[in-house]
């Protein structure tokens, strides 16, 4: 998630706030667990690379989907230039939302069921030789990657407004939302259980059926309830009352100087 944030939007948003922070020396409480928690996000997207790569050359994963993350990322710089650049010195990433405890079980139940539960069934189906599970679920998992990956880059750099960094999971999410569609038609029409199966046949079979319906009930949700009537309107409320605050900031230094020169004419 970034929104599944690692994968969530907020958190990302909120780890960029906390880098900011440790710029000036007063304001470094606790250096050691900051270093930590960035030196975990390193090693989180080292990993997430690994996964990328192994997925892009395995062959599961379809050219649309393989394609996506590149016409994205062109599409993100595009409106970061002309649409949404950032204003002035206001770089540092707007906290949208406060971190509470609801919130972080959100972000922790879309990290356990859109992360770690198909990570867990694409490698099962890797040891079981279940080729077709480990053919649905991964698109999915390409995707999360690819998002989280970005949404961390993101949040590390100054260059991009909170509508282009509100976007970036918005965009991920609606096209995963179609990836796990096809998923659960894969799982659910596509692949039967033999008769014979045995009770871990059957138990496994089930748990692929769950999953996906849980992904797609999940990032639904977070895209039609989330994502679109909160996140991004508050993202696009920041920026656009700072932009009104720097122009009338602007305007205001403006006048300032008009009003000396005549001072001094009058004397």
């Amino acid at each position: 998630m970034s929104g599944v944030s690692m994968g969530v939007p907020p958190q990302s948003d909120h780890l960029d706030q906390t880098a900011d922070s440790t710029k000036p020396a007063q304001h470094q409480p606790h250096p050691p667990a900051l270093g930590h928690v960035m030196g975990s996000l390193r090693v989180i997207e080292l990993q997430l690379v690994a996964f990328i790569m192994v997925f892009s050359i395995s062959g599961l994963v379809p050219l649309t989907d393989l394609v996506f993350p590149a016409l994205i990322s062109v599409y993100i710089l595009v409106i970061s230039r002309l649409a949404f650049p950032t204003l002035g010195s206001s770089t540092k990433s707007p906290e949208l939302f406060r971190e509470s405890r609801l919130f972080r079980l959100y972000v922790i139940l879309g990290t356990t069921v859109g992360l770690f539960l198909p990570l867990a069934y694409v490698l099962g189906g890797f040891a079981r030789g279940d080729d077709h599970a480990v053919r649905s679920a991964t698109p999915h998992l390409f995707l999360l990657s690819f998002q989280i990956l970005t949404e961390n880059v993101i949040s590390g750099l100054s260059l991009f407004s909170a509508p282009v960094r509100a976007l970036v999971p918005l965009l991920y999410t609606a096209r995963r939302v179609v990836v796990i569609i096809d998923w659960v038609n894969d799982v659910w029409i596509n692949k039967t259980l033999p008769a014979t199966a045995e009770f871990q046949d059957v138990a496994w079979f089930w748990f692929g059926r769950v999953l996906a319906v849980v992904n797609l009930g999940y990032f639904s949700m977070n895209l039609l309830c989330f994502l679109i009537p909160v996140f991004l309107p508050r993202a696009f409320e920041k920026y656009f009352k700072e932009r009104d605050e720097l122009h009338a900031k602007m305007a205001e230094d403006k006048r300032y100087p008009q009003q000396s020169d005549s001072s001094k004419k009058a004397e």
